[in-house]
């Protein structure tokens, strides 16, 4: 279940992840580059979900701790819920975009 603490941390985490400014025609820093952050937060949560399965794989060989797959698994779906919350809000602001007469 997301809950709303979760995905501020994985904002948070996203937003860490960030590292440059759009610029604009005239070569000017302006705000954050949305398209940037979407594919850093979607990096994250691939990398997140690796770690993860390594982790397991890890535990599976006797190499890694019970305790570490299980925050390796719950950093995974906090990020993918992020993600997919993320995606969620964009749909919703599509199809409302899309509802609105001309």
């Amino acid at each position: 279940m997301i809950t709303a603490l979760s995905v501020a941390k994985a904002y948070a985490a996203a937003q860490k992840g960030v590292s440059g400014l759009a610029t604009d025609a005239a070569g000017q820093a302006g705000g954050l580059d949305f398209s940037a952050m979407v594919k850093t937060a979607v990096g994250n949560a691939i990398d997140t979900s690796k770690t993860a399965e390594q982790q397991i794989v890890s535990h599976a060989q006797g190499k890694a701790q019970l305790i570490d797959v299980a925050t390796a698994v719950s950093a995974a779906e906090t990020s993918l819920e992020a993600v997919m919350a993320v995606r969620d809000q964009v749909i919703s602001a599509y199809q409302e975009i899309m509802r609105m007469p001309i």
